[in-house]
């Protein structure tokens, strides 16, 4: 099988699961992740033949994706911000909406120096590494409550070679909160979609992606919201600031959350799509 009859091959055989143009997106991940070349070293090798491990390789991920698992499971890797990071189930794999969030504080940032900044809710990572990566003289703490997203976080860490401490910690219990010190600015994107909500989503996410950090209750959407916005009034420096991303459909309550827990200057900005996707309080 030659390079060319492989990509063909993933692109017909996942083509009832997903459009034209996003299985062949898919088969370029698949085949740069099998044979290390890129997609131009692809073309001009069209004809080279897969050795007998890449075919195996190769017929492991089709049977992936054909269960609907996420391409960026099956290479292990993701990109974000203009890194490439480890991923696995422990995580959510990143998005480009959560990249908006980051050059939103970066703007905010550019001009302040030494700045404390916390990630709640960390995953794989990828908040805190964009934020160090691009505020090279920040102080960088982030939390989640899963091990197993921490363990990722910090290889992500090692790789990229970017100082941000990692802690085990669980947002919702004040003990915990309580010993934290004092930051500039807190960013979190924690778990906003509502149990009822998972029925309109597509399965390669509720099926695959950790379900811990994904949904909420349907009775207290805000929980999160709620509890690291309380946690921000105690922890956040004078002057400092709380962004958050935030469900499309929650963006009205989520201020008026904030505006009642004291913030102030409560900003609702929009993501690329005109979707409702984050907002900013100031102490």
């Amino acid at each position: 099988m030659t390079i060319q009859t492989a990509f063909t091959y993933i692109t017909g055989a996942i083509s009832e699961l997903y459009d034209e143009r996003e299985a062949a997106s898919i088969a370029h991940i698949i085949m740069e992740h099998l044979t290390g070349m890129s997609k131009l070293d692809r073309i001009v090798h069209k004809t080279k033949m897969l050795s007998p491990d890449q075919k195996q390789r190769l017929k492991t991920a089709i049977e992936a994706l054909q269960r609907q698992e996420p391409v960026q499971y099956i290479t292990g890797t993701g990109w974000f911000y203009g890194m490439e990071l480890l991923v696995n189930k422990n995580v959510l794999i990143p998005r480009p909406e959560t990249e908006e969030l980051v050059e939103w504080i970066v703007q905010d940032a550019a001009h302040r120096h030494r700045l404390h900044l916390l990630d709640v809710g960390t995953g794989s990572g990828c908040i805190p590494l964009a934020l160090k990566k691009s505020l090279p003289d920040a102080q960088v703490s982030a939390v989640d409550v899963s091990e197993g997203a921490l363990e990722v976080a910090r290889n992500n860490a090692s790789r990229l070679r970017l100082e941000v401490n990692f802690l085990l910690m669980d947002a919702l219990n004040p003990a915990q909160v309580n010993t934290l010190p004092s930051f500039d600015l807190i960013v979190s994107n924690p778990p906003y979609i509502t149990q009822s909500e998972q029925q309109s989503m597509q399965e390669q996410v509720w099926g695959y992606e950790p379900s811990i950090a994904l949904f909420v209750p349907d009775g207290d959407a805000l929980l999160f919201y709620r509890h690291i916005s309380m946690m921000a009034k105690q922890k956040l420096l004078p002057g400092g600031a709380l962004y958050f991303e935030i469900n499309e459909a929650l963006g009205k309550e989520v201020v008026a959350l904030m505006e009642e827990l004291g913030f102030k200057e409560v900003t609702l900005k929009q993501d690329m799509f005109g979707k409702d996707r984050m907002v900013k309080g100031k102490i």
